[in-house]
């Protein structure tokens, strides 16, 4: 089992959060304004401002929409979110989730998911542990703030602040 090396206090801004989870920037937009996947470093606060978003978030984003091409309700994804935001973004590589396209499961064995699909649950299933793979070589780590108190910085100040130290 991987365990990631991302930063969790690190913010991503939407661009950035919409490469890695395979989505629309619209979709990330509704998805903020709707309640379904808010940031959990920054959230828009007026005109001007910018949602961040953490690993953890981009993960949650990228399942969401696994499920949702999958055909999974809004509700069952709605529990799957409350599920994964339970769990450390460590943990989550642990985890699979298979659904039948009406209830999702969470599975941490390969002897779960045996047992699920030996019931007749089970129609497909995401192994997080590829997902967060995958969003681990779409992002950059990006160092935490030496003052945690101080406001999140993103990728693009970080940029900027290499930049101008030469």
């Amino acid at each position: 089992m991987n365990v990631h090396t991302v930063d969790d206090t690190a913010g991503y801004r939407g661009p950035v959060a919409c490469a890695a989870a395979g989505i629309s920037y619209r979709q990330l937009d509704y998805w903020a304004r709707t309640g379904l996947v808010v940031p959990s470093v920054r959230a828009a606060e007026g005109s001007g401002s910018q949602r961040l978003y953490s690993f953890k978030d981009i993960v949650v984003l990228k399942v969401v929409k696994r499920l949702l091409d999958a055909g999974v309700s809004l509700q069952n994804i709605r529990k799957a979110i409350a599920v994964l935001r339970e769990h450390g973004t460590a943990d989550l590589s642990g985890i699979t989730l298979i659904s039948d396209g009406t209830t999702v499961y969470e599975c941490r064995s390969a002897e779960e998911v045996v047992d699920l699909l030996r019931g007749g649950q089970g129609v497909f299933g995401i192994a997080l542990a590829g997902a967060v793979a995958d969003i681990e070589g779409s992002v950059t780590v990006l160092p935490t703030p030496a003052d945690p108190a101080a406001a999140p910085r993103d990728e693009l100040a970080e940029r900027r602040a290499r930049r101008a130290a030469g």
